[in-house]
């Protein structure tokens, strides 16, 4: 049989005929989520311009969820901010900063309304500032890529029988400098990601994981905290200056973005961007 024979017999197998019809679906269905995300992002536009935040709200949050894009994020802050609702604004602002570090308006943002509010930032270790020059996804990129370009370097020389010159050297120094730079922001980025916000306005916070439970104090909306433990519809924060028990629907993690519910897994400032 001929290559060209093989390859019609291959092309009109069912296995080979349901690949690709199963990737002409896969694209299709990409392609209408974006068109889909795009056109929740106009509405919010529309309506926050209107003067309808709920409208925005519901919309922005709806193309998160599609795709969790920094100017969208940045957008339902602005709209739950205009509604009243600090926690919520200051958790999608914390979040289009995690998509997206160099969005200076969600920045701007987030110091008017801690400013405003009277809220502290999160305090973080040196290796959580590495981690958030770059968006969160980058730096497993950077870490795999910086290695294996360092190894390439040194052993493919002497696959090949190339003469090491002392530029192959000054290389791969340099990949494997970056590839231990990579290491402690990898390390806060899983730090990172416990770091969540009190949503609530006078959260309480409670010694044991019970409703009844004795109480410690209360936790204003938009109040940094980070997840040390879950019980059952409790969860274990931790905040600058104590710790304890609250409900875990009022507590939104910076990491958990896109996702139905916020725990799971303005001023000049408040204008629109583009995504």
């Amino acid at each position: 049989m001929s290559k060209a024979q093989r390859l019609k017999s291959k092309a009109q197998s069912p296995k080979f005929l349901s690949m690709v019809v199963l990737g002409v679906l896969l694209l299709l269905t990409d392609s209408s989520r974006c068109a889909t995300s795009d056109s929740l992002f106009a509405a919010g536009s529309e309506a926050y311009i209107a003067g309808d935040y709920h409208r925005a709200a519901r919309a922005f949050r709806e193309s998160v969820q599609l795709h969790p894009g920094s100017g969208s994020l940045q957008n339902l802050g602005n709209a739950e901010w205009q509604l009243g609702n600090t926690g919520r604004a200051v958790l999608a602002w914390e979040q289009s900063l995690w998509v997206n570090p160099f969005n200076q308006a969600a920045y701007t943002n987030l110091r008017f309304a801690r400013k405003t509010a009277q809220l502290e930032s999160p305090e973080l270790a040196w290796y959580e500032v590495v981690s958030s020059w770059l968006p969160a996804n980058w730096w497993a990129w950077v870490a795999g890529l910086s290695f294996w370009f360092a190894v390439a370097i040194v052993l493919l020389p002497g696959i090949f029988r190339w003469r090491r010159l002392a530029w192959h050297q000054a290389v791969a120094a340099f990949g494997l400098a970056i590839f231990l730079l990579s290491v402690p922001a990898n390390v806060g980025i899983a730090s990172r990601s416990r770091l969540g916000f009190i949503l609530q306005k006078n959260t309480p916070l409670r010694l044991t994981p019970t409703a009844n439970a004795q109480l410690i104090t209360r936790l204003p909306s938009g109040e940094p905290a980070r997840l040390e433990r879950v019980h059952g519809r409790f969860v274990l924060v931790r905040t600058n200056r104590t710790a304890g028990w609250i409900e875990r629907d009022f507590f939104g993690l910076t990491s958990s973005v896109g996702l139905n519910t916020p725990n799971w897994s303005p001023s000049k400032s408040e204008s629109l961007v583009k995504r």
